[in-house]
């Protein structure tokens, strides 16, 4: 599973005109499953995401989670982070989870986040979306579940 967060003062998720999620401070969330993930692996990716200090606090030093300033999470789904770049001039994708393992993992992971007590808004997984963000510092964290402890 491979996960990027950005630190979002906004950000919203646009389909065919239509805004099916939006937040103001909070997490962008992109997301990619790859074959193998488990249930195990995305639960503790929501852990992870939601206990994860990199807002900052009155000391101006990152120390807060995106529950302790309140914030929310938008999730949005992103196959393009599985791509194998290295061999050739066009990406491929086969690392990527099927469609359905994909979308499952997708829901479980927003589901989770939801549990860890953090608001939710989506985009529309594998739909072409629209994403509108404003960057909060920048900040960016690259997560990847094969990255050793």
């Amino acid at each position: 599973m491979r996960a990027v967060l950005q630190r979002v003062s906004e950000a919203s998720v646009t389909v065919d005109g239509t805004v099916t999620g939006a937040i103001e401070r909070g997490l962008l969330v992109l997301i990619c499953a790859e074959h193998g993930d488990t249930d195990e692996e995305t639960r503790y990716f929501a852990r992870k995401i939601n206990k994860m200090r990199i807002f900052t606090d009155d000391s101006g030093k990152m120390n807060l989670s995106v529950q302790d300033v309140g914030g929310a999470a938008l999730v949005v789904s992103q196959f393009t982070l599985a791509a194998n770049w290295k061999k050739g001039n066009r990406p491929g994708f086969s690392a990527a989870a099927s469609p359905d393992e994909g979308e499952r993992l997708y829901e479980l992971l927003c589901k989770s986040l939801q549990e860890e007590g953090l608001a939710v808004e989506k985009g529309i997984f594998g739909a072409h979306m629209d994403v509108r963000l404003l960057n909060d510092g920048p900040v960016t964290i690259i997560m990847d579940s094969k990255d050793s402890a």
